[in-house]
C-alpha cells in the first residue's frame, strides 16, 4: 500500500522538471513549448518575441524581466487554457481591440485553474488580465497600464474577473483604461494591496458575493470603490484620495462590512449609500469631502458607529421623516463641527448630535433658498431648533458622539524600481 502511494505521488509531481533557454527567434516559444513536459520552465532571452501563445498544460514562462511578447494587434497575446501555469517577468503588449472577445494581454479561460500571473508589465492592451472563469488564480505584483487612445468608457479594464471563485488580485499597480478591477458574477475573491490611478472606478463590483476588498489605494479616479448588487463583502483598510465623485459607493449591497477605511478630499461624496441594508460602518475616516455620507431613505438597518466625520462641507445628507440612530452600544461617531463637551471624561459627548436641520431639507429641495441663509429669519429658525429639538423634522441623530476621531492605518505603497 505504501509503495503504491509513493509511486502515485512520484508520477503526479514534476520532480524532474527541466529549464529551457529560449532564443529570441521567430516562433521559438511555440517550438519549445511543443518539446517541453509538464512542470518545465521556459526562460526567455532578452528582446521582443512577435508571437501569441496558448498555454494548455502546467508550464512556467519566465521573461527574466528582459523579454517582451508582442501580439501585434491580434486577439489576446497570451491565452491560458490549462491548469497550474505560471507567467512571470514579462512585458506583454499588442493585444487586439475586440471587446466581444475580450482581447487581453493575458486571458485565463474557464478551463484554466490555479494560474499565477506575477511580476509582469502588461502595457497598452485593451484588457490587462481577463480571469474568465479560471478558479483559484492569482494576479500579483504586476504593472498594468491600459489604453489611453479612446474615451474612457470605451476602454477595457485592468483586471476583469468573471465567475472565477477564489481569484486573488493583489499588489498590482493599475493605471489608465476603464476600471482597475471589474468583477461580475463571482464570489470568494480577494482584492488587496493594489494601487489604482487615472481610472473610472478603482474597484467595480457587480453581483459578486462573499469577497474582500482590503488595503488598496485609489488616487484621483472618478470613483474609488463601487460595490453594487453584492452581499457579504468586506471593504476594509482602503484609502481613497482625491477621487472625483465618491470614495465608496454602495448600491443594492447588503450584509457587508465597511471598516477602517480612509476617504480624503473627494470632490462630491466620501460615501454614497443607496438602497443598501444591514451593513456595518465602523472605524472609517471621512474627511474633506463635499458630503461625508449621502444616505438615502431607502437604506435600512445599517449600523454606523465609531467613524470620524471631519471638515466635510456637509457632514450628512439624509432626507427622511423619521429619526435614524447612528450609534451602537453607547458608541457613536466623531463630528468635527459638533460643539461637544464631556464632563465625566469618558470619551463620549454629553449631548446628542444632529447633523441636519429643517433648513438643510429646504436647501436640498430648493437650492435657490441659499440666498436667504444670512437672513435673521433663517438664523431664528436654526436657533429655535437647537433650543427645542422637538421642532426638528427627523433625520440622523447620534446620541453618543465621540470626542476623538478614529485613526485607521493607511495602506502604504512602495514604488518599484
Amino acid at each position: 500500500m505504501r509503495w503504491s502511494l509513493l509511486i502515485s505521488l512520484l508520477f503526479a509531481s514534476p520532480l524532474w522538471a527541466a529549464d529551457w533557454d529560449v532564443p529570441n527567434e521567430a516562433g521559438a516559444i511555440a517550438r519549445t513549448l511543443a518539446q517541453a513536459a509538464n512542470g518545465d520552465t521556459l526562460r526567455l532571452s532578452s528582446g521582443t518575441y512577435f508571437e501569441t501563445l496558448v498555454l494548455d498544460r502546467p508550464v512556467t514562462i519566465d521573461g527574466m524581466g528582459k523579454a517582451t511578447i508582442d501580439g501585434q494587434g491580434e486577439g489576446s497575446v497570451i491565452t491560458v487554457t490549462g491548469a497550474d501555469v505560471t507567467i512571470r517577468g514579462l512585458t506583454v503588449i499588442g493585444s487586439g481591440s475586440d471587446h466581444q472577445e475580450i482581447d487581453s494581454g493575458i486571458q485565463l479561460k474557464k478551463t484554466a485553474r490555479a494560474v499565477i500571473v506575477e511580476n509582469n508589465s502588461i502595457l497598452g492592451n485593451l484588457y490587462g488580465v481577463d480571469i474568465h472563469g479560471a478558479k483559484d488564480s492569482i494576479v500579483r505584483n504586476n504593472r498594468i497600464e491600459g489604453r489611453q487612445d479612446r474615451h474612457m468608457n470605451s476602454r477595457g479594464n485592468g483586471v476583469y474577473v468573471w465567475n472565477a471563485p477564489g481569484a486573488v488580485v493583489e499588489g498590482n499597480d493599475i493605471r489608465y483604461g476603464r476600471d482597475g478591477i471589474f468583477v461580475n458574477t463571482s464570489k470568494k475573491n480577494r482584492f488587496s494591496g493594489n494601487r489604482f490611478r487615472d481610472l473610472r472606478f478603482a474597484v467595480h463590483y457587480m453581483h459578486a458575493h462573499d469577497s474582500i476588498v482590503s488595503d488598496n489605494i485609489s488616487l484621483g479616479n472618478h470613483l474609488g470603490y463601487a460595490i453594487m448588487y453584492s452581499n457579504s463583502v468586506e471593504i476594509v483598510g482602503n484609502l481613497s484620495v482625491g477621487d472625483r465623485d465618491h470614495g465608496i459607493m454602495m448600491n443594492y449591497t447588503n450584509k457587508s462590512i465597511v471598516k477602517d477605511n480612509t476617504i480624503l478630499e473627494t470632490g462630491d461624496k466620501c460615501t454614497f449609500i443607496y438602497n443598501a441594508h444591514k451593513n456595518s460602518f465602523s472605524g472609517n475616516r471621512f474627511e474633506g469631502c463635499g458630503i461625508g455620507i449621502h444616505f438615502t431613505a431607502g437604506s435600512e438597518r445599517n449600523d454606523i458607529f465609531e467613524n470620524g466625520f471631519i471638515n466635510n462641507r456637509t457632514q450628512v445628507k439624509y432626507v427622511g421623516s423619521k429619526w435614524v440612530e447612528w450609534s451602537l452600544e453607547g458608541r457613536g461617531n466623531y463630528w468635527s463641527d459638533g460643539s461637544a463637551f464631556d464632563l465625566d471624561g469618558n470619551g463620549i459627548a454629553d449631548a446628542a448630535y444632529r447633523p441636519n436641520d429643517v433648513m438643510d431639507h429646504v436647501l436640498w429641495s430648493q437650492p435657490a433658498a441659499k440666498s436667504l441663509l444670512g437672513s435673521p429669519a433663517v438664523q431664528l429658525i436654526r436657533w429655535s431648533q437647537s433650543a427645542f429639538p422637538a421642532l426638528l423634522p427627523g433625520g440622523v441623530i447620534d446620541k453618543s458622539p465621540l470626542m476623538a476621531p478614529p485613526t485607521p492605518e493607511i495602506p502604504s505603497w512602495k514604488e518599484r524600481s
